[in-house]
Parts: structure tokens; C-alpha cells; sequence
């Protein structure tokens, strides 16, 4: 009660600084000078922005943090803290977001998905008790396929049932699909890609690279939730909205997890996916990637602006490029790298990061950016190769990986050089006309 409290009490204040808080936390709990004064610390630090569309998650915030719980308990025996007032937070108006999926309640939300609240309800799963039905429950709403990679911790591959991925296909279309994001976003984005993202470090003496580890795993409900609330969602109508969009990962999926990763990789990505998270095969998971990011995307542009450096980031892949101040000292950039993201709640993969001088092949998610975009040669002639192969012996026989459609394998692969090389690209498409499927 007392931390909902102070919650409401900071969020009504005329500003996010330590007097107007201050103030604030006094009007509710009179003059308690500690008390008041260790919430003020642990919002103030927790959050360096009002953060108005979570009261509870700035509740939970203060009524979990040591020092405060520490001076509660020392409090109750003697002369407890006692709420004096209750402030109403401010209501906020909805972003300039126009869809027909932002309603006010259960029922009309339901309706706009085509569902009961019943089924609604049941497909949110808030509660997780799918997570706990064994592995031929007809009640699981996801497949799951575990994806070996030499070297590397395996991907698992969570793909929504029919009924949740026609309701997250929605969701996209008519609601996430609309909501900006941050100018460094090129992954999943209309009107960017692959190209837009390299024509960005074109050209620049140095350019830096990083990944983030398990990218989807470690995009927590929490985050989701607070950005169906900055769409303008009440509580309840975000918290089904964010049970849509995440998935707790059934203990027999875990146990089955194949072999690969060091034992550290392994252990984090088996909590990651034990936690409510975006899954790896949802249409709503990159979306909603690149708008639980932004915060990210806003530090990270704002270290690269301190070097006068240029920042992108397409899904996991983090690009850095700038020139003298930049390359002077690279690695001090990159700590600082590393530092916002693990403070984002997020990982880089250390054997991923690397530094590009323009004496060597700059490359940006495989496009070489040295002095103008172009493919890479290597990937280019392999691909040649391939369809050559194809022609003269057959595609089966070029089919190594065992691909579902191995034709719309290669098809993807000949437009992505096409994007970059359109002349290459057609060249390639004049091969593969030539195969006898």
C-alpha cells in the first residue's frame, strides 16, 4: 500500500527531480525524511524518466528494494509509515496511434480479434498454466523446434498454433505496425532492410560491430507490457495483450534442450526462456523487438553522437561507425557498448565484436560498405556456384542443409543480392531460371 503510495504519489509530481518527488512523497506520508528520502533514491535511480504509462512496475520497483524494505520493517514495530493521501496519477492521452484494436475493455478487445473472452483469456495464459501440462497437452499453444549450431548454444524455434498466430497477426497488422521506432531500427521496418542500414557507414574509417545474445529470449513481458501501455492500453487490456505476445518455455522443452554452448551460455539462455518472454517464431517478436528497444536504441545513438559517430542496429546486429575520435579509441567506445546494454538488460556476444580500419573488408550484415554498398564477393561466387550446380546436377544435390523449401531458399538469397547489386542479382535470377525443378 505505502509503496503504491509513493508510486502515484512521484508520477503526480510537477517533475521527475528529487525536490518535486520529495514534495510529493511528503503530501502522502508527511514530513518522513528517511523514508521518503530512500524512495526518492531508488525511483530516481531505477528510472531516469518518469516512467508514466507503469505505476505498478514503480511500485514494485519500491516495494522491493533492500534498503527501503530494510527501514519498513524497522518502522512497523514502533510507529509505522501510515498513508495520509492518496494522489490520483494523471491520465496521459493516447499516442497519435490510429487502431481499431485500442479499445477500452475486455469484451470490445475480444471482439476485435475475432475471440470470446473466454478463448481471449485463454490464449493470454497470464496465470502460465500451460507451462505445466505435459508434452501432449492439447492445451499448449506453441510448437517447439530446437535448432543445433556448431560451436554455439542451439536456437529454439517457439511457433504459435493456429488460432494464437492468426490473433498475433492481427495485433501486428492493425496495432504494432503503426508505432514508430526508433530512427536506428532497420530490422523488420518498412522501407529499411539490410541496404539502408549499410548505406548508413559508407565510406567511414572505422566501423565497429557487436550481437546481442539470445535477442527474443531476453525481451522480458515486463518490457512488452510497458510498451502495449505506452500505446495507450489500461492495465488490464496491456497485461492480456503482453500474455498474447510472450511464452514461458514448458519444463520438457528445457530437458530436451540438445547439446552445444558453454555450460554459462546454456545456464542463461534456459532462464530466459523459463521467464515470459517474446518467442522466437511469433510475427509479433521482431515488432515488438524493435519497440521494447528503443530505450536502447536511444542510449546507444546518444554514446555514438558523444564521437560523432553513427549508430544502426538491424534485430541483434549493433553497428558502430565514425572516424579520427572513434578510431582513437575503439575499445573505450566499446566498453561503453557493453556497459548500456548489460544495464538494458541485455548481453553482447564478445566473439562477435569486431573492429573494421578502412584498410581491411568492412562489411555491415554482410553488405561491404568500404566505399559503396555491394555485396560480398565470396558470397556472391558461392552462390553462383550453387545454382551452376543446380542446373548441371540437379538442386537435391545442392540441398546440404535440408532446407523446408529449398527453391525459396535460393530465391531469398538471389534478392538479397539484388537489393545490394541489382545487375549481380539479375544474372543470378537468369541462372536459377535455367533449374528443372
Amino acid at each position: 500500500m505505502v509503496a503504491g503510495a509513493l508510486a502515484d504519489a512521484f508520477l503526480a509530481a510537477e517533475g521527475w527531480h528529487r525536490d518535486e518527488l520529495t514534495a510529493a512523497g511528503y503530501d502522502v506520508l508527511g514530513v518522513e525524511r528517511t523514508y521518503v528520502g530512500v524512495a526518492v533514491g531508488v525511483a530516481l535511480e531505477a528510472y531516469p524518466r518518469a516512467p508514466v504509462e507503469a505505476p505498478r512496475q514503480l511500485a514494485a520497483v519500491l516495494a522491493s528494494a533492500p534498503r527501503l524494505v530494510r527501514l519498513h520493517d524497522s518502522r512497523v514495530p514502533l510507529r509505522p509509515v501510515r498513508v495520509l493521501l492518496r494522489r490520483a496519477t494523471a491520465v496521459h492521452a493516447r499516442p497519435a496511434v490510429a487502431s481499431r484494436l485500442l479499445v477500452d475493455t475486455l469484451p470490445e478487445l475480444a471482439r476485435e480479434l475475432d475471440l470470446t473472452v473466454g478463448r481471449l483469456l485463454w490464449l493470454a495464459d497470464t496465470k502460465g498454466w500451460n507451462r505445466h501440462r505435459g508434452p501432449t497437452s492439447p492445451l499448449h499453444h506453441h510448437r517447439h523446434e530446437w535448432v543445433q549450431r556448431p560451436g554455439r548454444a542451439p536456437r529454439l524455434l517457439e511457433k504459435p498454433m493456429a488460432m494464437l498466430r492468426r490473433t498475433q497477426r492481427t495485433i501486428l497488422d492493425e496495432l504494432l505496425a503503426a508505432m514508430p521506432v526508433h530512427d536506428a531500427a532497420h530490422g523488420f521496418v518498412a522501407s529499411r532492410g539490410v541496404v539502408s542500414s549499410a548505406a548508413e557507414h559508407v565510406g567511414r574509417p572505422i566501423v565497429l560491430s557487436a550481437d546481442l545474445t539470445a535477442f527474443f529470449a531476453n525481451v522480458r513481458a515486463a518490457t512488452v507490457y510497458g510498451v502495449f501501455r505506452s500505446a495507450g492500453f489500461a492495465e488490464p487490456l496491456a497485461h492480456v495483450l503482453t500474455g498474447i505476445c510472450t511464452h514461458r518455455v514448458p519444463p520438457h522443452v528445457l530437458t530436451a534442450m540438445p547439446p552445444g554452448g558453454d555450460p554459462d551460455q546454456r545456464t542463461a539462455l534456459r532462464r530466459a526462456l523459463t521467464e515470459a518472454h517474446l518467442p522466437q517464431g511469433a510475427p509479433t517478436s521482431p515488432a515488438l523487438a524493435n519497440l521494447a528497444l528503443r530505450h536502447l536504441d536511444v542510449r546507444l545513438a546518444g554514446w555514438a553522437a558523444a564521437v560523432d559517430a553513427t549508430y544502426t542496429r538491424y534485430a541483434d546486429d549493433l553497428t558502430f561507425s565514425g572516424g579520427d575520435a572513434l578510431a582513437a579509441r575503439p575499445d573505450a567506445f566499446l566498453r561503453g557498448v557493453d556497459r548500456i546494454v548489460t544495464e538494458q538488460g541485455h548481453t553482447l556476444n564478445a566473439r562477435k565484436t569486431r573492429v573494421r580500419r578502412a584498410g581491411v573488408r568492412q562489411s555491415v550484415t554482410g553488405v561491404v560498405v568500404n566505399e559503396r554498398t555491394s555485396p560480398g564477393r565470396r558470397e556472391v561466387d558461392r552462390l553462383h556456384a550453387i545454382l551452376h550446380n543446380c542446373v548441371v546436377h540437379g538442386p537435391a544435390s545442392q540441398d546440404r542443409d535440408g532446407h523446408a523449401d529449398f527453391r525459396a531458399h535460393l530465391l531469398g538469397r538471389i534478392g538479397w543480392v539484388g537489393q545490394v547489386h541489382p545487375v549481380r542479382g539479375a544474372a543470378l535470377m537468369t541462372l536459377f531460371a535455367q533449374i528443372r525443378w
